[in-house]
């Protein structure tokens, strides 16, 4: 028994003798030189981060004049980058300028009394405002980021003196906020893209938004040229702060078409409303309706159409699978529609060619009675009719409209732009070229003589297809997902030569909201449109399309 206890005390000694050992070498690790610099250098890059972070957020800002105004420039962290242009109580303009982790706004504030005065008195001052306006800018981009760098070192600096009371430590931490910040500032100067003021996103009251952004076809015709742009938007907002009465009368360029386009209203009364208020802001020649205007097609929706004269300007419209025919007698029947069955109209020049939708499917939860492929094939076969009635026409046709983007694609190379509907979702995209037919090798034919030099090198026209969310919310069905469907609409402009310069995109939050945005889009500049992935069609019983 004795030897037994004297044999376990052993064994307890060696296992805590053992156990000493493998702490103590733990420890011998964790005291390592290597081991305790990394810790070190840890902790010292997260002070200079966060301390350098806190600094910024608090004091990286300057005042500066722009214009008539007393704006202050910021600096935030970010991870998007970009510009805000904030124009109490207008608005404010966000632009895609730059990527990066610093988000630059500029808020305007208070007007100087002084130089009020003087656009007030003498109106050819704003252009002079304007011309400073640059300059302006980039000095107070500067001193911005020159504040910048120096309160991130500072900050950095002062929390490591607080924490580590170490000189070394107190200088690595300012060495690694100036390369945080140098190299922040280095990233949005080398992504910065100085045509992003010409597509500004607008967000505020929309009968403000044609003023705040300026005119599209100035914009178009200079989106290069920065100065001019940047100069164009505090001219256009100066006169909103200087005109006493009211808000500056819209200015558009005596050459520019402007079109709105709409779609899908499924019988939202609220639709009219934004409609009349877009087309009087807008200063709209015609309004495009590219089908939908309904839900059942019955006669009872019959007065719905009721208000298309209060729009005050022509209504185009092609009918949609929505609406029966009865809905579309009712269109024509208002003094200012124009209802486009395979035929075409022209406006100020435009010249527009439409066909309706081939079929009728109000509800779209039962099977097309002609199959799938069946409603395919009747959607493509009403696009070729159109295709064959405007090459018939000799006449250069600027937009076709369809309701089904299915029915799209044999009109590509035969018109520039096709408008359409149906998706209850905005996009725009470039539809495939079309595919000109392979002869048979084995048929025999006459010797014919080789085509001149000209006619083998005619181009092949590129076709743009912009499909317009709902105007109408979706209607009812825009309440049963988790969020309401928002309004969309689309109004485009259109030069002397009755081709697309640009277009804004309208949105205002679904039934129930009231939130407002648009974006700019220059054709030609920046991603405005992607190209299709397919020319095969859909299905017209889709659920994406209603």
């Amino acid at each position: 028994m004795t030897d037994a206890l004297v044999r376990l005390r052993s064994f307890g000694g060696a296992i805590t003798r053992h156990g000493r050992t493998v702490g103590h070498g733990s420890v011998r690790v964790w005291r390592h030189r290597w081991a305790h610099r990394i810790r070190v250098a840890v902790a010292v890059g997260l002070v200079s981060l966060c301390s350098a972070l806190i600094g910024v957020m608090l004091f990286a800002h300057a005042d500066i004049n722009v214009g008539p105004f007393k704006a202050e420039m910021s600096i935030r962290p970010s991870l998007v980058g970009g510009t805000e242009v904030s124009i109490p109580p207008l608005g404010s303009l966000h632009l895609d300028s730059h990527r990066g982790t610093l988000h630059l706004k500029v808020a305007l504030g208070s007007l100087d009394q002084s130089r009020t005065e003087e656009l007030i008195d003498n109106p050819t001052a704003i252009s002079s405002a304007g011309d400073r306006a640059v300059e302006e800018v980039v000095d107070g981009v500067s001193k911005l980021a020159l504040r910048l760098v120096a309160l991130a070192v500072l900050s950095a600096m002062l929390a490591a003196a607080l924490i580590f009371r170490n000189v070394r430590r107190v200088a690595a931490s300012g060495v690694t906020a100036l390369v945080a910040a140098l190299g922040s500032l280095g990233l949005a100067a080398a992504t910065i893209r100085p045509d992003a003021i010409s597509e500004p996103r607008y967000e505020g009251l929309l009968v403000n938004a044609p003023a705040v952004v300026g005119d599209a076809r100035r914009i178009a015709d200079n989106y290069g040229r920065y100065a001019e742009q940047l100069q164009q938007i505090v001219s256009n907002v100066s006169r909103l702060y200087t005109t006493v009465s009211s808000l500056p009368v819209y200015e558009p360029a005596g050459n520019t078409t402007r079109l709105l386009h709409v779609s899908d209203l499924h019988l939202n009364p609220a639709s009219w409303g934004l409609i009349r208020t877009v087309v009087q802001t807008f200063d709209i020649d015609a309004v495009i309706d590219t089908g939908d205007m309904v839900d059942w097609g019955t006669g009872a929706e019959t007065s719905y159409v009721s208000s298309i004269p209060s729009v005050g300007v022509p209504y185009i419209y092609v009918r949609g699978n929505h609406d029966s025919t009865a809905i579309q007698a009712a269109v024509a029947k208002q003094k200012n529609a124009v209802v486009l069955d395979d035929e075409l109209y022209t406006i100020d020049g435009v010249t527009v060619a439409g066909i309706g939708d081939p079929q009728f499917t109000p509800d779209k939860s039962e099977t097309n009675a002609n199959g799938d492929n069946a409603g395919v094939e009747l959607l493509t076969e009403a696009g070729q009719t159109l295709a064959t009635t405007i090459r018939d026409s000799g006449k250069k046709v600027d937009i076709a409209l369809v309701h089904d983007p299915a029915m799209a694609q044999p009109l590509s190379g035969v018109v520039p732009l096709v408008l359409a509907g149906h998706k209850h979702s905005r996009s725009v995209s470039m539809l495939p070229a079309p595919v000109a037919p392979t002869p048979d090798p084995s048929a025999s034919a006459p010797a014919s003589p080789a085509p001149s030099a000209s006619t083998a090198a005619e181009p092949i026209m590129s076709t743009r297809l912009m499909i317009e969310g709902s105007t109408g919310g979706a209607g009812l069905r825009g309440l049963e997902g988790e969020e309401p469907t928002p309004l969309s609409l689309s109004v485009l402009y259109f030069d002397e030569n009755h081709e697309l310069k640009a277009y804004d995109d309208i949105q205002l939050g679904g039934t129930g909201e009231s939130n407002i945005e648009m974006q700019r889009n220059v054709v030609g500049v920046g991603p405005d449109e992607t190209p299709s992935p397919s020319a095969s069609a859909s299905p017209a019983s889709s659920p994406s399309g209603r």
